[in-house]
C-alpha cells in the first residue's frame, strides 16, 4: 500500500513539476491530471487507481482541515476488470505447468494459487505447518490484505483433492524443525512472478498477464460451478460482489455445454411417447379425436 501511495505521490509531483499548493489544486487539475497519466501511456484500469489513491491524499487533507473539498470527487476512480487480460487456466495445463516445476515447493506453489485460490505470495509467507489439519482435510490461510477488516484476518480452506497430494509430498520432504510450508518464499517475493514466467515458459505455454491472479481467478470459476457462490467466497476471502466483478469468468466450456443438445431423447431411450401410449388405447392412430367417447 505504500509503494502504490509513493507511485501516486510520485506522478502528482511530476505533473505539478513540485510547484502547486495543495490548496490551489483545482477539480480541472485534477481532470487535466488524469489526462496526463492517460497520455504516458497509462490504461484506464492504472489511470483510475493511480486518481483513487492520489483522492485518498486529499481526503486526509480535507480531515485535517487544510482543505474544504476534494477536487477528485468527479474523476473516474472506480476499479474495473480489463477482461483482455484475463484467463482461465485450465487444470490440464497448470499440471503441465506443475510437472516442469524444478522443485516441490514450487509444485505447490502454483498448486495453492491454481486449486486452493491463495493469494500469491502475500498468503504463503505467513502458511505453516501447524495450520495444516489433516484429520479434517482443512488449513488455516492468514491474509494480510484482509486482516484490518473485522473476522476477516484469517479464514479456513478445505485441502482440495488435486491440492492434497502436493501438501503431502512438501510435508515428507520438509527439513527437519521447519515451520513455514514454503520456506523459499522469504527470500524471493520481489521476483516470485519473473520465475514463474520462466517456469510457464518451460512447460510450452506463453505466460499469461497476471499469473497467479489468473489461477486464482480460474480456480474461483471452477468452484461456483460445484459450490454456493457464498460458500467459495468463504473459502477464497473475497466477496461475490468482488467475485463476481473481478474473479468469475466465462469460459469456453460454458458455450460449449450452453450448445449441446440432450443426448438422447425419451423415445430414444426407449421411453414410450404420449402418441405410442395412445395408440395402445385407441386404435385410430393415437387420435381420441378420431375416436368416440
Amino acid at each position: 500500500t505504500v509503494k502504490n501511495l509513493r507511485q501516486a505521490e510520485k506522478s502528482m509531483m511530476a505533473f505539478c513539476k513540485g510547484a502547486q499548493k495543495i490548496t490551489e489544486f483545482t477539480p480541472q487539475d485534477a481532470a487535466d491530471f488524469r489526462i496526463f497519466l492517460l497520455k504516458r501511456p497509462l490504461v484506464d484500469t492504472t489511470v483510475r487507481r493511480r486518481c483513487k489513491r492520489v483522492k485518498q491524499i486529499f481526503a486526509a487533507a480535507i480531515k485535517k482541515k487544510i482543505i474544504t473539498g476534494n477536487p477528485f470527487d468527479d474523476v473516474p476512480t472506480a476499479n474495473r476488470t480489463n477482461k483482455d487480460r484475463q484467463r482461465n487456466i485450465k487444470k490440464e495445463d497448470i499440471q503441465s505447468v506443475i510437472d516442469a516445476c524444478p522443485n516441490i515447493q514450487w509444485k505447490l506453489i502454483f498448486a495453492l494459487a491454481r486449486y486452493a485460490g491463495l493469494r500469491i505470495p502475500s498468503e504463503l509467507k505467513d502458511l505453516k505447518w501447524e495450520n495444516i489439519f489433516w484429520d479434517k482435510k482443512r488449513f488455516v490461510v492468514h491474509s494480510p490484505k484482509t486482516e484490518h477488516i473485522e473476522g476477516k484476518s484469517f479464514r479456513i480452506v478445505p485441502i482440495f483433492p488435486d491440492l492434497e497430494p502436493y501438501l503431502l509430498e512438501a510435508m515428507e520432504k520438509a527439513e527437519p524443525g521447519e515451520k513455514r510450508v514454503i520456506p523459499i518464499i522469504g527470500g524471493m517475493s520481489k521476483n516470485l512472478r519473473t520465475q514463474a514466467r520462466r517456469i510457464i515458459k518451460r512447460a510450452g505455454y506463453e505466460p499469461w498477464p497476471k499469473p497467479f491472479q489468473n489461477l486464482r481467478s480460474s480456480c474461483e470459476t471452477d468452484l461456483v460451478e460445484k459450490f454456493p457462490l457464498h460458500v467459495v467466497t468463504e473459502w477464497l476471502g473475497n466477496s461475490p460482489e468482488v467475485a463476481q466483478k473481478h474473479y468469475l469468468q466465462v469460459t469456453e466450456e460454458h458455450y460449449e455445454r450452453a450448445t449441446q443438445k440432450p443426448a438422447q431423447y425419451p423415445a430414444e431411450q426407449g421411453q414410450e411417447t404420449t402418441r405410442e401410449k395412445l395408440q395402445k388405447i385407441h386404435p385410430a392412430n393415437g387420435n381420441p379425436d378420431n375416436c368416440k367417447s
